[in-house]
């Protein structure tokens, strides 16, 4: 029922295993290889904002980690685009991607 109600909020629902699939289907370009300094670049983000780039990475949608994190969806929102922002991204998607990469999930 959670996934049906989700999917008619405007989410999409993949496992977080299926998500990795398809963002390795979907991935274009040379990407950046895991051990390439994601402590760095990670350490501009706070650690909330951390927090919520990990729930992105494993698949779960605003609604899901606001509950999980005791925030509004409105703050989640603020946190993906000030991660967005900071590590010069465009799309939910580059950030699981980017994520991914550096096994932040």
């Amino acid at each position: 029922m959670d996934a049906i109600y989700r999917i008619a909020a405007g989410d999409v629902v993949f496992s977080p295993r299926l998500a990795g699939f398809v963002l390795d289907a979907f991935s274009t370009g040379p990407t950046t290889s895991p051990s390439s300094s994601p402590i760095r670049t990670s350490t501009k983000l706070t650690a909330r904002e951390r927090q919520v780039l990990r729930l992105i990475a494993r698949g779960y949608s605003y609604k899901d980690i606001a509950k999980e994190l005791t925030i509004s969806t409105k703050t989640v929102e603020s946190h993906v685009s000030s991660v967005l922002r900071k590590l010069q991204l465009s799309s939910r998607y580059q950030l699981s991607h980017w994520a991914s990469e550096r096994h932040l999930n």
